[in-house]
């Protein structure tokens, strides 16, 4: 069965090509600047020999244009990997939020797509964009089954107390106000390797999705209990733009005493805070080379980040009420040694301790950086979103 993943965001177009039940994919490339004079395609072809890669610089109008672009180098005399875009059977789409309507993979008809509509209020960065990347898939591949993950999904199994906040109940049942996390997709799959490598399905895990965007979540048996972001991405851990968890009354103090506007407050606590407000740089490669350099800023902002996450791993543990591993993931996850170092710090306390030479080393693959004998194991496990969009597809057209 041949499964074509796509995410779509709102000027690219990110995608692989599996045939299942190989879990390496045939294809993956990326679409960006859509809508651009000079738009790029990047191809990548997993061939048998090597790898081989295409780059395009070209005009796409639209998303319609920018996927039948990647149609055409599938189907490529020379180097595609199908004769016809008919062999797509299945189209996996991620999609940000599904709200409380959808905890599972859903196949895709009118009243999916009517609800991921209902809901671009809820992700109006996102759902837009995903929305129309199905229904570009829809005029592209007729023929093939289409399928939504939902990244919200994996936080369904939240109990009440987890999802709800103190507010007037109204704003939960009329205004669907609660606790939604995000990053499900990643956190699920994680979650899904580390207990196979560790052999048990019970294991009880804090699962650390750090890129430019960051959570935490607290997993037991595959269900996740906790997750550090809410209602919207802004909360929980510091990220590249994003100021993590914020005292409201900041809001409101800027609001009434400094006079910032909504769309101005949007923009500074999406756009200006996080790891960009404390050190002006947003890349954690760019913030390592500048504490190197002695930065203090830099170092203050290594601390602050590595402290925030320290706090919710000790308070997962608590939800999870013990813990066996904590998996790092994601660009920073996977490739940050003082992130997990620095994480790490003063966790003996739970039988968390780091072997510190195995941290520095950078392998491929899933890999524990923990002591022999640490009773939780410290694991780094390299996410792929994707793949995991593919399984879930897989199981659900099984059924």
């Amino acid at each position: 069965m041949n499964i074509f993943v796509v995410n779509s965001g709102s000027s690219s177009i990110k995608y692989q090509l599996f045939r299942w039940p190989a879990r390496q994919p045939l294809c993956s490339g990326l679409v960006e600047r859509i809508g651009y004079p000079n738009a790029t395609i990047t191809h990548k072809v997993f061939a048998a020999e090597a790898p081989r890669e295409t780059r395009r610089t070209l005009a796409l109008p639209d998303h319609e244009a920018g996927l039948r672009e990647v149609v055409a180098l599938l189907t490529d005399a020379e180097q595609g990997v199908l004769r016809d875009p008919g062999e797509v059977e299945v189209v996996g789409h991620r999609v940000v939020h599904g709200g409380e309507t959808f905890a599972a993979t859903t196949e895709i008809n009118a009243e999916v797509k009517a609800e991921i509509r209902r809901l671009f209020a809820l992700a109006p960065l996102h759902n837009p964009a995903n929305l129309l990347g199905i229904e570009v898939a829809e005029r592209i591949f007729p023929q093939a089954r289409q399928v939504a993950v939902f990244d919200t999904a994996f936080h369904q199994t939240l109990p009440e107390p987890a999802f709800r906040y103190a507010l007037p109940e109204r704003l939960y049942t009329e205004d669907r106000v609660r606790v939604y996390g995000f990053h499900g997709t990643s956190h699920q799959y994680v979650a899904r390797q580390a207990a196979a490598y560790l052999g048990r399905p019970e294991a009880r895990l804090i699962t650390l999705h750090l890129g430019n965007g960051c959570s935490a979540a607290a997993v037991h048996a595959g269900r996740c209990l906790d997750t550090s972001m809410g209602f919207g991405p802004l909360s929980g851990l510091v990220m590249g733009t994003r100021t993590g968890d914020l005292d409201p009354s900041v809001v409101l103090h800027l609001m009434g005493q400094l006079g910032y506007s909504t769309e101005q407050i949007s923009n500074l606590v999406n756009k200006e805070s996080g790891m960009l407000g404390l050190t002006g740089l947003s890349d954690m490669r760019d913030i390592t080379k500048a504490l190197e350099q002695g930065d203090a800023r830099a170092r203050l902002a290594y601390d602050l980040y590595a402290y925030r996450i320290r706090k919710y791993i000790g308070a997962y543990a608590a939800v999870l009420g013990g813990l066996d591993a904590v998996v790092f993931t994601a660009g920073v996850g996977e490739n940050d040694a003082l992130v997990r170092q620095k994480a790490c710090q003063g966790l003996a306390f739970l039988g968390l301790e780091l072997d510190e030479a195995e941290n520095q080393q950078r392998r491929p693959g899933l890999r524990e950086i923990s002591r022999a004998g640490s009773r939780v194991k410290v694991l780094v496990v390299p996410t792929n979103e994707e793949l995991e969009i593919a399984g879930q597809c897989a199981e659900l057209l099984a059924t």
